[in-house]
């Protein structure tokens, strides 16, 4: 399988839509319409975020979306990696590694000091291509919603 990235334009909504539906089936959560609609005009628009697309013969298989975002432990900005899908069809052929290594040289070029992500701790199938391309951190997240 034949795997491209490219950006994520304003002509990709119906497909992106798709692929972000089996993202929440996943994480096992929903959003309301207006957020995924925000969301998706946003990462066409916005400089601070940062959408790549995985592709292949069949269409649009996967996507990046990261946040750019100043840092107090360093001169440059750093890079959130929020979220990262795969299709199940297209899972294992290197379209995950393609999308994360696409995300560091967009980094390599603004300079960023720091490329992050998270992840669920039972996500044992991302976790593997992550152990590869990144090193675990200590830090636990606390949030307030």
């Amino acid at each position: 399988m034949s795997i491209s990235i490219r950006p994520l334009g304003p002509d990709d909504e119906a497909q992106w839509r798709a692929l972000w539906r089996g993202y929440l089936d996943f994480y096992q959560t929903a959003l309301d319409d207006e957020v995924t609609f925000e969301t998706f005009h946003r990462l066409c628009e916005d400089p601070r975020l940062f959408s790549r697309l995985a592709e292949t013969d069949a269409g649009v298989v996967g996507f990046v979306h990261c946040v750019f975002h100043p840092a107090t432990w360093s001169k440059t900005d750093y890079c959130y990696l929020e979220d990262l899908y795969v299709s199940d069809a297209a899972r294992g052929a290197g379209a995950g590694r393609k999308l994360i290594e696409a995300v560091y040289a967009e980094c390599d070029e603004r300079d960023c000091a720091r490329v992050y992500w998270l992840t669920h701790k039972d996500n044992k199938t991302a976790r593997v291509l992550y152990d590869k391309l990144a090193t675990v951190s200590d830090f636990v997240q606390y949030r307030r919603e």
